[in-house]
């Protein structure tokens, strides 16, 4: 358990260093199927066609390994 908990962290940290050059590659946020939308002054954002991304490509690489 103590493995997959650091395989996770280590995941997320690298998913976070390489977040500004893949936002420039791929306009995840920004998909047909994400929701943004402002209601008194804040700002949400429902990313479900990014996530739906996100799952597909995490599932290859899964089934890769």
């Amino acid at each position: 358990m103590l493995k997959w908990l650091i395989v996770l962290f280590v995941a997320v940290f690298l998913v976070g260093l390489v977040q500004p050059a893949l936002r420039r590659l791929m306009p995840l946020g920004r998909l047909p199927g994400d929701l943004r939308f402002r209601l008194r002054g804040r700002n949400y954002s429902f990313p479900f066609a990014s996530a739906l991304v996100f799952s597909v490509i995490a599932a290859i690489i899964g089934w890769l390994i």
